[in-house]
């Protein structure tokens, strides 16, 4: 069974702290101004282990991850 999962950045939460992309390199990176952004093809997870614990590094909560 396979499960969706949604990955959404509140951009105006986000303050550059990097944490996402120290923990999930392989789903998120930061913009020239150093907001996270998700890296492209990754807005559904793709399943990548440290997702989660991504989103809980973030120190201002702006990442939120879901099953859809």
């Amino acid at each position: 069974m396979n499960i969706d999962i949604s990955i959404s950045i509140d951009k105006d939460v986000c303050i550059g702290a990097g944490q996402c992309a120290l923990a999930a390199p392989g789903v998120f990176t930061q913009d020239d101004d150093g907001i996270s952004e998700l890296l492209p093809g990754r807005e559904h997870g793709v399943g990548h282990p440290m997702l989660r614990e991504a989103a809980r590094a973030c120190p201002v909560g702006a990442i939120t991850v879901s099953e859809v």
